[in-house]
């Protein structure tokens, strides 16, 4: 378990460690907040369909206006009602009131289902741009960036409520305009009635707003704080239920420590979600009994107005519906304020993922990769890990020829992958500086050099496409895809697993879809030298290609890659020594620098690391006598 996983979950009040992150969360600085979200929400709205957008926002304004009509229309109708005369000559008087009321209501009706329509057809478009552009921009952020658990946290918890969050906010800025403009609607009608009933209604309300407040960031604490716990109970989670894992699970007896593992963390979190809970209970019903309070207040003084004679029957009447309405809409607003805030804190979530993401976005441009490219020269680079305290690559420096084949040896840890790694571009190091044909990859288009280079890697991806997209992926543009897939088939010995499916190259490999199949380790691991050597690329790096294979079957590979390494650069990483002896250098890493370089002969009589290496793998094959 890692030091911050510890953390996180031994915290006894893990969320007070964020209060620097909501310290701008009281009422003043949420009204100052809440508008200028909306606003962005609107904004990216209006970018997505400016027909819908409009139409949402001005059927929902004039709805929501036409509620001081209703208001001037119910007081008309009681006064009409409470004129002297016969109940017929009373009722004629009220007619016209009446008949504006029901048009009103009708046509108010009409436009919020308007507004509806316009909303139900935004929505799933807002949804699908916020995470188009969240997916465009993590798919272009540097490698190292998935090698740091923050961003993983604020990648996990964006992935999981990006796009729920924007469709909670587009409907939360338009009740939010609703509310806005029905209070000013009814806050007309109330000063109209009095000057002093308004003031006294916004005074009964802020206790709720405070409570609202409160209890959203007590919430949004709860989360953040326990991020990391979540997404490990979420892997947990998926170990127990996944395929992939489902044999382990079985075979080592892994069921109770999954199980205990996961109703650990979850008794823990369960525990400080209870106590939040609490707590928020608290903040709402101390809300709830001031706000209550004030409403008695409102209707005191109504009483007193009507009980000194300064406000007619019927203005009293329409009084107490225009109070009723004016509490309903701001307790309304109180509640769209609170999920507006809580999902605000996770949209800025969103938004400074994609912040972050752009800060650290791939470079972009640079001057194509030179003709020479394979002609490659790695001085004094040094590399750490995001969180590490040591590095992982410390002044290494060597030099590759065109066309040279050389090998990276040494023990797990000591640098190799993460070498290859520098090598093929995908990580950039913090000093040094690696160049191909003398040009600096700093300088080189980084797609480009990407283009130029091929990796067959151990932990490679099972893409759940087709055999035949699996190893043209990336290479679909070919310009001699047909003949390429079949060389690249023929050399890996995927051309044999092939003809063992029952669509041949067009088998989707991924059995939990229909008419899907599995591979086994070695036939995928045939596969993956087949994306590689499909490629066609100058510099090919294989990192441990043949882990899951055979001694024949690697045999074979090593043979292929060397028949196909003509004319190209190879970068070879395996700890089966026997298939780099016949590399033209061998390059031994520990701990991060090179400690030896040669030929394997020039090795074997340095009688180092490397000839220790060798001659315990070597003994392993020799034969032993019986006991």
């Amino acid at each position: 378990m890692s030091d911050d996983l510890h953390e996180i979950e031994t915290e006894a009040r893990p969320w007070e460690a964020y209060d620097s992150t909501v310290a701008a969360t009281g009422f003043f600085a949420m009204l100052r907040y809440l508008p200028r979200l909306c606003g962005q929400v609107l904004r990216l709205a209006w970018s997505t369909s400016r027909v819908d957008t409009a139409a949402l926002i001005g059927l929902t304004a004039v709805a929501e206006a036409l509620t001081g009509v209703g208001l001037l229309a119910t007081n008309s109708v009681f006064e009409g009602l409470l004129i002297d005369g016969p109940s017929p000559e009373r009722v004629r008087a009220a007619l016209p009131g009446l008949t504006l009321l029901v048009v009103s209501v009708v046509i108010r009706g009409v436009l919020r289902q308007g507004a509806h329509w316009a909303q139900a057809r935004l929505s799933p478009q807002l949804q699908r741009a916020v995470e188009t552009r969240m997916l465009g921009l993590v798919t272009q952020v540097e490698l190292v960036a998935f090698d740091d658990g923050t961003f993983h946290d604020r990648l996990h918890r964006c992935r999981q409520r990006a796009g729920g969050t924007v469709y909670s906010l587009l409907r939360i800025a338009v009740d939010l305009l609703g509310c806005v403009a029905g209070f000013a609607a009814i806050a007309g009608a109330l000063t109209v009635l009095h000057p002093i009933l308004l003031p006294l209604l916004v005074l009964a309300v802020i206790p709720s707003a405070w409570a609202a407040v409160r209890s959203a960031r007590l919430y949004y604490q709860m989360v953040i704080g326990f991020s990391g716990a979540n997404r490990r109970m979420e892997t947990l989670g998926d170990l127990m239920t996944e395929r992939s894992s489902a044999a382990e699970v079985r075979s080592y007896t892994m069921r109770p420590f999954l199980l205990g593992e996961w109703e650990r963390l979850s008794r823990h979190v369960q525990a400080a979600d209870l106590a939040i809970e609490k707590r928020r209970a608290t903040a709402q019903a101390a809300g709830s009994a001031l706000a209550a309070v004030g409403t008695a207040v409102i209707f005191a003084a109504l009483g007193l107005l009507l009980y000194t004679g300064r406000m007619p029957l019927a203005a009293a009447g329409t009084a107490v519906i225009a109070i009723r309405a004016a509490i309903n809409v701001l307790t309304q607003a109180t509640q769209v304020i609170n999920y507006g805030y809580e999902n605000g804190l996770f949209y800025q979530d969103y938004l400074d993922l994609c912040a972050e993401a752009e800060q650290r976005r791939m470079r972009d441009g640079g001057v194509e990769p030179p003709a020479d490219l394979d002609r490659i020269s790695v001085r004094d680079v040094t590399f750490t890990y995001p969180g590490a305290e040591e590095p992982a690559l410390n002044g290494v420096s060597l030099e590759i020829a065109s066309g040279e084949i050389i090998a990276l040896v040494g023990e797990n840890g000591s640098g190799k992958t993460t070498l290859a790694k520098v090598i093929a571009g995908l990580y950039e190091p913090a000093s040094g500086d690696v160049t191909y044909g003398g040009v600096s990859a700093r300088l080189i288009d980084l797609d480009g050099l990407r283009g130029h280079t091929a990796v067959i890697a151990q932990n490679f991806t099972r893409w759940p496409f087709t055999a035949r997209q699996n190893i043209t992926i990336g290479r679909f543009d070919h310009p001699d895809a047909v003949g390429q897939f079949e060389r690249a088939a023929s050399a890996s010995g995927a051309a044999e697993v092939f003809a063992r499916l029952s669509k041949g190259a067009e088998t989707l490999l991924d059995p939990s879809y229909k008419g899907g199949t599995e591979l086994s380790g070695g036939q995928w691991q045939r596969i993956a030298v087949a994306r590689g050597l499909f490629r066609d690329a100058p510099l090919l790096i294989c990192d441990e290609p043949t882990a899951s294979l055979d001694a024949k079957t690697e045999h074979a590979i090593f043979e292929s890659i060397r028949r196909h390494a003509v004319q190209r650069t190879v970068v070879l990483i395996t700890h089966r020594l026997a298939s780099v002896r016949y590399a033209d250098r061998i390059f031994v890493l520990d701990g991060g620098r090179v400690v030896e370089q040669g030929t394997h002969a020039e090795l074997m009589a340095l009688a180092g690391i490397y000839a220790q290496f060798y001659s315990l793998q070597a003994s392993a094959y020799q034969e032993v006598s019986p006991l």
